[in-house]
């Protein structure tokens, strides 16, 4: 199981705290550092910014939105970030959500398996460099009855493949996903419920293109906050849990509402959602259950968090994407300050200290060589703080370190891993990345 860094949103403040994150994973060996868009920050112009000022780790869309971009356009800037990199991109797409795509984008929110089916086409025929052509029910190039003409890209990609993820969290989308992708994004992923909510349907996919799970990344984006009061932890993601369960989407279409469901919380997500929709956003906070926090998320000491991480291995997690939150060492007693709007508020403010080394002793590395069959046993994630909670709701835990592993010229090795960390308090706290489907 290799290790990832989910970076979340820029533009609120922090970036430069963001790019000692995605530094600081890059030197520990990270394998991939993922950034995501909505409707501020645009993603492909981030991880630009980011491939530019690291040398080794891998740069991922996490989501680049469908309805923000033709197809075509998303297989120009696929190939000019491949390039740019060095043969580093990831490419993750995803539909966004309804209010987004309509509110946001101006694009109906219709038939997204069958639009994401012919996106994902277009696009690797682009980026396949062959003369662009397709019939499809929601594109059609080049138009008929007019001047255009079938066209090829004329940037060559570093590589022959790039790899190409979905978002997805319903089991049609799951099983599309994995059909016709090179791997998922995954959010809320339980390593108890693996496999009735996710690995089914996947694998469902898989087998109807004929594939194993053999070569098939499996990329949850998972919380991680350090510390001794896992009550206290757990209550710092329930305003975020109770924004996806209860308020992402509308009563009648809301994914994240219908996989709780799936989980086995029925009651509690319907509660959670009447609650946020009536306005009620820390009654929806405070019903979501206590379990359903700890079971997608890695929280409590080092120990804890390492045998959780292992949990996520054995369940068929090839990357473990982890999006930290934390205050440095003495920064507990400046939460009062943080919280802004209280502790269910959606934003929060952090004070901002000057960056400082602290030193851990060596531990050994997560994860196995790139391309090894199946995922290795985690070691415990000793080395590296979260140098700035990039997001969080409700205010930070108090502290958050990120686990260590050293990557070679041939990918992850296992072994005593550098773990010289840095750590810097301060910036704006904002939801994670919003994943759809």
């Amino acid at each position: 199981m290799r290790l990832g860094i989910n970076l979340g949103y820029w533009g609120a403040g922090m970036d430069a705290d963001n790019l000692a994150v995605a530094r600081e994973a890059d030197r520990l060996g990270y394998s991939v550092c993922w950034a995501a868009e909505a409707y501020g920050s645009d993603a492909p112009t981030v991880l630009a910014w980011v491939a530019a000022q690291t040398e080794r780790i891998d740069i991922g869309s996490a989501i680049f939105q469908i309805p923000a971009r033709t197809p075509a356009m998303t297989a120009m800037t696929a190939a000019t970030l491949d390039t740019l990199s060095g043969g580093r991109f990831r490419l993750g797409l995803g539909v966004s959500g309804p209010q987004v795509s309509e509110g946001w984008y101006g694009v109906r929110f219709d038939k997204p398996l069958a639009r994401t089916r012919e996106y994902v086409e277009i696009v690797r025929k682009a980026m396949s460099r062959e003369r662009l052509t397709h019939s499809g029910e929601h594109w059609t190039l080049p138009l008929p009855d007019g001047p255009g003409k079938p066209l090829k890209l004329t940037v060559h990609p570093v590589r022959e493949r790039i790899p190409l993820y979905i978002a997805a969290i319903g089991p049609k989308n799951l099983e599309q996903t994995g059909e016709i992708a090179d791997g998922a994004l995954l959010i809320f992923f339980a390593p108890e419920h693996a496999e009735e909510t996710t690995l089914g349907a996947l694998r469902a996919g898989r087998e109807k293109a004929g594939l194993t799970m053999e070569g098939f990344d499996v990329v949850p984006t998972v919380p991680l906050a350090l510390g001794d009061d896992i009550d206290a932890l757990a209550d710092t993601f329930r305003p975020y849990t109770a924004l996806y369960v209860g308020g992402m989407g509308s009563r009648k279409q809301n994914f994240y509402n219908r996989l709780a469901r799936r989980m086995g919380y029925e009651k509690e997500a319907a509660e959670i959602q009447d609650r946020y929709l009536s306005g009620d956003k820390e009654g929806a906070a405070a019903a979501v259950p206590r379990q359903l926090i700890d079971s997608t998320a890695l929280l409590g000491p080092v120990e804890r968090i390492a045998d959780r991480m292992r949990a996520y291995a054995e369940a068929g997690v090839t990357t473990l994407s982890l999006a930290p939150a934390g205050f440095h060492p003495g920064g507990a007693d400046r939460r009062a300050a943080g919280r802004g709007g209280g502790s269910g508020a959606v934003r929060g403010r952090l004070l901002r200290d000057r960056p400082s080394s602290v030193f851990a002793r060596p531990a050994p590395a997560v994860g196995a060589a790139r391309g090894a069959a199946g995922p290795s046993r985690p070691a415990a994630p000793r080395a590296g703080t979260c140098p700035r909670p990039w997001w969080g709701l409700g205010g930070p835990p108090r502290h958050g370190r990120l686990p260590a592993q050293r990557r070679g010229a041939a990918g992850v090795t296992p072994g005593a891993a550098d773990t010289s960390v840095r750590r810097r308090g301060g910036g704006e706290l904002l939801p994670p990345p919003a994943r759809t489907g």
